[in-house]
């Protein structure tokens, strides 16, 4: 019956810690931030599960980690300078219909993974992108030219 209560307090305390950190969803959480839910899930089941004699230290990791991540959200919104370390920068990939190969080498992107993700967005050949910019959370930007204003018009001004 104890570990009902523990996995009750726990839950009670991971609920809390959640409301507290942040409102992302799923599909919207950085790498770290899942990383450290699933860190925080294995020092938890050690607290709920008896390994350890006391859910203490499974409070204490978890809010440890809870305060570490407010405070790195409350510099990164007062410190300009520390945000490019904390969430990297956006990079161009594509400029003008040319993929920048050196730039895509670097963050391990290849060809066929940048043209799946502009596929995704109705992208049809690199001629059509005119930039391309790998964004700080992993999604790819696509700026695509105005076909009106590439060359002649489709068809001709009626007046």
């Amino acid at each position: 019956m104890e570990i009902v209560y523990r996995a009750v307090f726990v839950f009670a305390f991971l609920w809390f810690v959640t409301r507290i950190v942040g409102r992302s969803t799923l599909g919207e959480l950085s790498t770290f931030q899942l990383l450290l839910y699933v860190t925080m899930g294995d020092l938890v089941q050690q607290g709920v599960t008896q390994q350890d004699s006391s859910v203490t230290s499974a409070v204490l990791a978890v809010g440890v980690f809870a305060l570490l991540t407010v405070a790195l959200s409350w510099l990164n919104s007062r410190v300009r300078r520390i945000r490019p370390i904390t969430h990297g920068v956006p990079v161009v990939i594509v400029d003008d219909g040319e993929p920048i190969m050196s730039v895509l080498r670097s963050e391990h992107l290849s060809i066929d993974d940048l043209m799946s993700a502009g596929r995704e967005q109705g992208v049809e050949r690199f001629q059509d992108i005119r930039v391309a910019v790998l964004e700080t959370n992993g999604r790819i930007s696509f700026f695509t030219r105005n076909r009106e204003s590439d060359g002649a018009p489709e068809s001709p001004p009626v007046g």
